[in-house]
């Protein structure tokens, strides 16, 4: 048995300890050169794994949350790693971009979902066996390829309403039961080949001798990995349905043998935990606290960013309320539809709520809104003119335009931009 004191640390540091594993604090190269699909398949290592999501106010949710972490980012080198089979997409925290080599560590949610689904899939027998047919013959083809015999009711419709193509819930069904899976993306439009033969071939597969509780634990790493800063109540906890004592358990369990080490957070009522090789970095920052410079670039982080993943995390850490708005009623909405945190150093300071016109070459933002607890304007303004201008060009925007801000003087004081 190891001792299980926890180790007691102020709040700042955890944080900068937060931002430090998300890749989220250093500051950026006075040059960046874009980076090659090593660098960005190297960042979606060390994070994780990184959430896809198809709401594309400015660009999708993977490219803002790697775009906020290298400034030489660009989409290419993401959809190229896809297409290498160098990452996959799959259900992790939620539908992910997951490096190969995790592939089998996956396994456990695919059978949940395989058994699942089973019988909606045998339901449209047929359908998928016409599916599977093309893609053998053809290879990789987009969901537009497909004309629908059917119309059907997919599980995203309003009950009885069949209007979904019975093709479109085919792959869908097929892709969440990995039968096929993404090998392609122009854009959002996703092309999807059988899950090949040559990912057994590369040892991709589970490991047969691996019973459930391994495979259970390998994936608790994995998201412990992800987290680095972890709590027991999180239901996401291990990215597989369990209960609250099961949860407890594994944490326990991990503590009692050395793997982890519980944190008291000063004024923090809910306990963390950290990676064992964690705790010099942790260490290290804390000597180094004296050193911290609180500017740097300015980063706009999208509603499902890796550091937002756990919001009660956010409200204990970082004092910070956030709720992505996008199903609130639009006359309900305090921030907006895609409003992205702002972090300025390691504080989140604000949100504003963008929209790319790719016609025009506009971003506007409709609302800047900043927290009252904000530090002085004049600490964060031009580092915030920066960072929106290489927001803004990242993206293929030529020009800027803010409608509102809160407080209402900020506009002025942005008028350069």
């Amino acid at each position: 048995m190891h001792m299980t004191t926890a180790l007691q640390m102020n709040k700042k540091i955890v944080r900068r300890f937060l931002l430090q594993t998300q890749a989220l604090l250093e500051r950026w190269p006075a040059v960046s050169l874009p980076s090659g699909p090593d660098q960005v398949l190297s960042l979606i290592r060390s994070l994780g794994c990184v959430q896809i999501d198809p709401v594309a106010a400015v660009t999708g949710n993977q490219h803002l949350v790697l775009g906020a972490r290298d400034p030489g980012y660009t989409a290419d080198s993401l959809n190229s790693l896809l297409s290498d089979h160098k990452v996959f997409e799959y259900f992790a925290n939620a539908a992910c971009v997951i490096p190969i080599e995790d592939y089998a560590l996956l396994e456990p949610v695919r059978a949940g979902l395989r058994e699942r689904l089973a019988p909606s899939l045998q339901g449209l027998e047929k359908t998928v066996q016409h599916v599977l047919q093309r893609l053998k013959e053809e290879g990789p083809l987009p969901s537009r390829a497909f004309r629908a015999v059917d119309r059907v009711s997919g599980y995203w419709d309003s009950a009885d309403v069949p209007k979904t193509k019975d093709t479109t819930l085919a792959l869908n069904l097929m892709l969440d039961s990995a039968v096929i899976r993404v090998v392609a993306r122009r854009g959002n439009e996703r092309y999807f080949h059988i899950t090949e033969s040559e990912l057994q071939q590369q040892g991709l597969t589970i490991r047969e001798d691996m019973d459930v509780f391994a495979q259970r634990q390998a994936l608790l790493d994995k998201y412990i990995h992800a987290y680095r800063v972890v709590d027991a109540r999180d239901p996401r906890l291990g990215w597989l349905k369990s209960t609250a004592a099961e949860r407890r358990a594994d944490i326990a369990a991990r503590v009692s043998d050395g793997r982890m080490i519980p944190l008291k957070v000063e004024d923090v009522a809910t306990p963390y935990y950290i990676r064992a090789e964690d705790e010099d970095l942790l260490l290290h920052m804390e000597r180094e606290e004296p050193h911290y410079d609180p500017s740097g670039p300015v980063r706009f982080l999208p509603p499902l960013d890796n550091l937002l993943w756990r919001r009660e995390r956010i409200v204990d850490l970082f004092d910070f309320q956030y709720k992505w708005e996008i199903y609130t009623p639009e006359v309900k909405r305090t921030y907006g539809y895609y409003a992205m945190p702002i972090l300025h150093g390691d504080r989140l300071i604000g949100r504003m709520d963008p929209r790319l016109d790719r016609k025009t070459g506009v971003l506007t933002v409709r609302l800047l809104s900043m927290e009252e607890t904000a530090p002085p304007v004049e600490e964060w303004i031009n580092d915030f003119r920066e960072g929106l201008q290489f927001f803004a060009t990242m993206h293929g925007a030529r020009s800027i335009f803010i409608e509102k801000t809160v407080p209402k003087e900020l506009k002025k004081q942005l008028k350069s931009i």
